[in-house]
């Protein structure tokens, strides 16, 4: 059975009852041919699916790993470089960028067990989120946990060309649960994980991750 995420029960409400009165309208006033209304209902069937299929929210089994960060998102490696982070580290730090697709699970989820040390929202443009500006430039969504371990680890939801609502669900001070969902973006977009210098990368560029289960880097 698919678990839906909550997020989804009012969008997938109101794609149903659209696409039943299109249905209803079309086949009462606009056309009885056979083939139209196959085609519609054809399509009507696949939109349904599709907006399902980006709400759905897969139940996975979490083994908690404090060396390890986990990816927060399910998508494809598209960014793996070093950077002058400017707003909160101040300094070089490893960037990992994940990319989701609107074919991907969009529920984020924490990296590491820790406490939330800072959250911030900043307005934005929304640029296609594999532009290289895109982390600068977009509407996006700052996340710092530091883990059990003492190394801090930011997270950055960013929107995209499509995606235009981003949800976060936590503040500072509040507890992170590794492979815990903390936010969710609707439709394509991605997320940054910025990582300190000396962490051991896991992932290579294009790979394919899943949230709460690929193994993004080793702190030690």
């Amino acid at each position: 059975m698919i678990r839906i995420h909550k997020q989804g029960i009012k969008p997938i409400s109101i794609t149903l009852l659209f696409v039943i009165l299109l249905n209803i309208v079309f086949f009462a006033y606009v056309s009885k041919n056979m083939i139209a209304n196959i085609i519609l209902n054809v399509s009507s069937i696949y939109l349904i699916g599709m907006v399902v299929q980006f709400f759905k929210n897969p139940k996975r089994e979490i083994v908690e790993n404090e060396n390890f960060i986990l990816s927060p998102a399910d998508g494809k490696i598209v960014a793996i470089e070093e950077i002058e982070e400017t707003e909160y580290f101040n300094d070089k730090r490893i960037q990992v960028s994940v990319f989701m697709s609107i074919y991907n699970v969009h529920s984020n989820k924490f990296t590491s067990t820790g406490k939330v040390k800072y959250t911030k929202y900043h307005k934005g443009k929304f640029l296609l989120a594999k532009h290289p500006k895109s982390s600068e430039l977009n509407e996006r969504n700052t996340v710092v946990v530091e883990n059990t371990k003492g190394h801090e680890i930011l997270t950055r939801q960013i929107a995209g060309a499509v995606a235009r609502r981003i949800i976060c669900d936590v503040k500072a001070n509040n507890t992170a649960r590794q492979g815990k969902e903390y936010g969710f973006i609707k439709f394509g977009s991605r997320v940054d994980i910025i990582l300190p210098l000396d962490a051991k990368i896991k992932v290579k560029l294009n790979q394919k991750v899943q949230a709460s289960r690929t193994v993004i880097a080793d702190l030690f």
